[in-house]
């Protein structure tokens, strides 16, 4: 039944995604699916490794708990006790603030020239001078704004306080001590698990991703893994491994905003609910490859999807959700729709901004609407009335106030974001 709900998914000479499901400690599928290399023909096996991306975060804020534990470190920690010279602007920015987006500093990888600059080797002290001394976006802990450059901080924290570098920390205290094999920052492999290739759409067909110096996503999103050394964390940290329960709770919980709100964010996980379960997940996407992992802690389910293209196939979260959904035994939810006059709905195409180069798209094809989202894929919308309409792919709604089509408010993840039309 999970094979069924995937294999449609995925075509034959097409990228494709390994997949792993664990249910009360067994796992209860794991497969490759599609093409590992479309030009060579070479089909995906489950044992192939691929680049996380922002996955990767959730390592990063682990490894900064464990410093915390050892008291090298306090979330509570002004930045600039790690870096004396950063302008923060007459304001204090903590290492919570780093760990839950909500810093107020410009994400590096949303400025104009990123695309045009991301093949090039940079030291952490240079991408750091690259963005420090960009305004503040907003006054630190009063907004959430999904922010590559905390991540990036945080692995100079790490090494400052570790006295390591960042890919040797987390293979030491981290990869070697929980059987991890195959994970590592990428061009600091240690495993002998073969590698997918990345793909990109392109006018062809898929193509090879555009390159990436490794040095650029860092402690934001440079880690190769596999499922199965990913289905390896999940256990560990279901045992309670590496930190002390009081600590995976705070890494679990979601940051509250000065004005109360929470964010449904934690410390490198998004905190959610799917079918009404608690769930903590991550995606990414990152040159070649897009990627989602999940846990359902109270279902004892836990689902890795990693693709080998960064756009042009099925989100992988998407993915995910349904087989999270049918692995707790549920029934994948068909939510009725209702029908609306199309001219209604073409009051609302357009484009709202979600956040810096982040876009939604609204479109109507004949008598059916869809919303895509920078990056990725288009995903078919249905109204519930004529101001509200959902995703059955995933769990995510769009509202609109009334008549007005100036804004909508994106409810997702436990979170809720409004974005302006453009």
């Amino acid at each position: 039944r999970l094979d069924a709900a995937i294999a449609p998914c995925y075509k034959a000479g097409e990228p494709g995604a390994t997949v792993i499901v664990v249910k009360d400690g067994q796992t209860v599928l794991r497969k490759g699916y599609g093409s590992a290399d479309t030009a060579g023909k070479t089909p995906m096996s489950a044992d192939m490794a691929m680049r996380l991306g922002s996955i990767t975060k959730q390592f990063t804020a682990v490894a900064i708990l464990m410093l915390a534990e050892e008291g090298k470190l306090a979330l509570t920690d002004d930045i600039t006790r790690f870096f004396p010279e950063y302008p923060t602007h007459g304001k204090r920015i903590t290492v919570e603030h780093l760990l839950t987006h909500t810093s107020g500093i410009v994400s590096y990888t949303s400025r104009p020239e990123y695309p045009l600059t991301m093949a090039r080797d940079v030291t952490v002290t240079q991408m750091i001078d690259s963005f420090k001394n960009d305004p503040l976006e907003f006054a630190p802990g009063t907004a959430y704004r999904y922010n590559n450059s905390g991540y990036f901080l945080l692995g100079a924290i790490i090494e400052k306080m570790s006295g390591q570098p960042y890919a040797k920390f987390l293979e030491q205290r981290i990869f070697v001590p929980l059987g991890m094999e195959n994970t590592a920052y990428e061009g600091f492999e240690r495993g002998k698990a073969p590698r997918a290739l990345g793909h990109t759409p392109g006018a062809q067909g898929f193509g090879p991703s555009a390159a990436l110096s490794m040095s650029q996503p860092y402690a934001a999103g440079s880690l190769v893994s596999t499922v199965d050394d990913l289905a390896r964390w999940d256990a560990a940290i279901a045992a309670g491994k590496l930190l002390k329960a009081a600590s995976w709770q705070r890494a679990f919980t979601s940051y509250t905003l000065a004005d109360g709100k929470p964010t449904g964010y934690g410390y490198g996980w998004q905190v959610g609910k799917l079918q009404g379960e608690p769930v903590l997940a991550h995606g990414g996407g990152i040159n070649g490859f897009s990627t989602y992992a999940l846990r359902l802690p109270q279902q004892k389910v836990f689902v890795a999807v990693l693709s080998n293209a960064d756009s042009g196939v099925i989100n992988p979260g998407v993915v995910a959700n349904r087989v999270a959904t049918l692995a707790m035994g549920k029934p994948l939810p068909e939510p009725a729709g209702v029908r609306i006059a199309n001219a209604s709905f073409d009051t609302r195409v357009g484009r709202y901004e979600l956040a810096p180069n982040f876009v939604l798209a609204l479109s109507r094809e004949g008598d059916r609407y869809f919303a895509q989202a920078t990056g990725q894929a288009k995903l078919e919308i249905f109204a519930r009335s004529e101001t509200v309409f959902f995703a059955r792919e995933v769990e995510a709604e769009v509202r609109f106030d009334g008549a007005d089509s100036s804004y909508l408010v994106l409810h997702q993840n436990g979170q809720q974001i409004k974005a302006r039309r453009l």
